[in-house]
């Protein structure tokens, strides 16, 4: 649910319903690293009244913040719990590739090599940022964090084409069809039936692409 509300720009909404998932037992890292994944799908832009609503509902229950008087300067100071990357300059192309893989079979392998040469950059791009940054942290599984995607490309709407590649990812992680059906239920009621009935249709169309 939060992440449908992130996506389809619930703000109001989300800072109620971030306080009940925290006393339901939510774990704040799993919203930390939700949040952090936004920027991936929706941009910076729409993730930021997200990630500061979330920074004041942590602290007003006592979620480490920044201490007084620290310089805040990037993300992983805005909602310091525990640190969440796991991969270096170095590493982040490879590690990402490989978190590609692992979703989405062999095919993927060398996929930041792939493509028209004007605009291959942005493959090396997804594999190092999208996966290799974000995918590769903890706090999420790769289960967990296919699912969120999910929720984020079916709440914005007009991404039907990668809504049905991540619902095929999410199919591989053992998120089958009627896990997300269920999860398209969960969240019509605060993402409206349109894009409700475009999600199940496009998880239709990857389950009968995995067939």
């Amino acid at each position: 649910i939060l992440a449908a509300l992130i996506g389809c720009q619930g703000i109001d909404l989300y800072k109620e319903m971030l306080p009940k998932a925290l006393e339901d037992g939510l774990e704040p890292e799993a919203i930390k690293e939700t949040v952090y994944q936004s920027v991936d799908y929706l941009g910076m832009g729409r993730m930021w009244p997200f990630l500061q609503a979330t920074n004041e509902i942590f602290a007003d229950r006592g979620i480490a913040l920044p201490a007084s008087g620290k310089a805040v300067t990037t993300m992983e100071d805005r909602l310091p719990l525990e640190p969440g990357s796991t991969t270096t300059a170095e590493t982040r192309l490879a590690a990402g590739n490989q978190a590609q893989v692992d979703i989405f079979g062999e095919g993927m392998r060398g996929f930041q090599n792939s493509g028209p040469e004007e605009s291959r950059h942005i493959n090396r791009w997804l594999a190092a940022n999208c996966f290799g940054d974000y995918y590769t942290r903890t706090g999420l599984d790769l289960a967990q964090r296919e699912m969120i995607t999910f929720c984020f490309l079916m709440a914005q709407g007009g991404c039907e084409p990668q809504l049905i590649g991540h619902a095929q990812g999410n199919m591989n992680m053992g998120n089958d069809k009627d896990f997300l059906t269920g999860a398209v239920l969960q969240c019509l009621p605060y993402i409206g039936y349109p894009r409700s009935l475009n999600a199940l249709r496009c998880v239709n169309d990857a389950a009968k692409e995995d067939a």
